[in-house]
């Protein structure tokens, strides 16, 4: 995620701020134009509209509504353009089931799943992934269900046909780590189980639907094989197989080609948010092998068609760097992965699958909200 500046006076804000520190404008994330932006409101025809608020006295043609859940539930930051018939922003209308409000730990868990959405759908934009304006109040992307655990029904965090389903409880720290240990997990984030939710999401969409399945088999392996009993077998045996860092980005990948696909697209998410972030500081690196030359970190979400080898080449010192400083702070690794040639093959594939989409208008598929706000279940 790069940062932002405020339009209004150029100080530095981030993309869950919702006022500048600095000259005090209502700030809201605009996604029509993947961008943070100051702005103000203006009263037309008795409705509440608001504004790019620009430096000096022009003035913004363009109107939009604040979110539905940043009216009444202060969750968000994303606004609406105002010819939108949803009273929702385009991230918001993606969830259709919400925990228990009335639970006095549900509305924070709530909103923390709600930022990781919206960082998904964030980089999702910039990929050229899903429409950042879609018509007629839709939805475009998975639909996502935040349930609760209740007495002899947990919830099982997965994907089928389109709809995520994600347990609240991994929005509390202590019982996402309590899971990761449990689990021998060197990495569990909530933003991480979005990105790699919609990788199952974008299987289905970008290699079963685009006719992409046999280069996908020459890969990761026929996902024909049974995804049950896969699973199982993944799980009695501990996860361990000989020399999986050969072949995967992380054990758990090792279980089916399903989620070798969903852990490397994850993985590939990783990548280009972090150089992204990277570049916004206009940073510089040495990469190996060319110890005397800096580079300028490529923006991979702005370059097109950015070249995989780069990316990798910056990648890695990139996430050493991360690391050291986490250490430094006495926190453990912020990745702790090494990337084999065989991991490395499989992210140059969901690259390639990317970048030849990307260029295309992203397509709406059908997917229809409410037009009214999701009640909780």
């Amino acid at each position: 995620m790069k940062t932002f500046h405020c339009q209004h006076c150029g100080h530095p804000i981030f993309f869950e701020n919702v006022e500048c520190l600095q000259c005090g404008s209502a700030l809201a994330f605009l996604p029509d134009r993947l961008n943070m932006a100051a702005i103000e409101k203006v009263d037309e025809d008795g409705q509440e509209r608001w504004r790019p608020r620009l430096r000096g006295r022009k003035e913004s043609a363009a109107r939009y509504r604040l979110c539905h859940n940043h009216t009444t539930q202060n969750a968000c930051n994303f606004a609406v353009p105002a010819n939108d018939p949803n009273p929702l922003c385009v991230s918001c209308r993606l969830t259709r089931v919400l925990p228990d409000l009335s639970q006095p730990e549900n509305p924070l868990r709530w909103y923390r799943m709600e930022v990781a959405k919206r960082r998904l759908f964030y980089t999702l934009g910039k990929l050229g992934l899903a429409a950042t304006t879609p018509p007629d109040g839709q939805a475009d992307g998975p639909i996502f269900e935040f349930l609760a655990d209740l007495p002899g029904q947990p919830v099982m965090t997965g994907h089928a046909a389109g709809l995520i389903t994600l347990n609240v409880a991994e929005a509390d720290d202590a019982e996402r780590v309590r899971r990761r240990v449990e689990m021998h997990e060197p990495y569990r984030t909530l933003l991480g189980h979005f990105r790699h939710e919609s990788g199952h999401y974008y299987w289905d969409r970008l290699v079963a639907q685009s006719g992409r399945a046999e280069g996908f088999r020459s890969v990761f392996g026929d996902e024909r094989q049974d995804y049950a009993r896969a699973l199982q077998d993944h799980y009695a045996r501990g996860g361990t197989l000989p020399d999986w860092q050969e072949h995967f980005v992380s054990e758990y990948a090792t279980a089916h080609p399903w989620e070798d696909w969903a852990e490397t697209w994850a993985h590939y998410l990783h990548m280009v948010d972090l150089l992204e972030t990277a570049a916004s500081y206009n940073m510089k690196l040495t990469v190996p092998g060319q110890e005397t030359e800096m580079e300028d970190v490529v923006n991979p979400l702005e370059t097109g068609h950015p070249d995989f080898d780069t990316l990798v080449e910056q990648w890695v010192p990139l996430t050493l760097l991360v690391n050291s400083l986490n250490r430094s702070l006495g926190q453990e690794d912020a990745y702790p992965f090494a990337l084999s040639p065989g991991a490395l093959e499989k992210l140059r594939f969901v690259h390639d699958v990317i970048c030849r989409t990307r260029s295309k208008a992203p397509a709406v598929d059908g997917q229809e909200t409410p037009a009214a706000p999701v009640t909780p279940a």
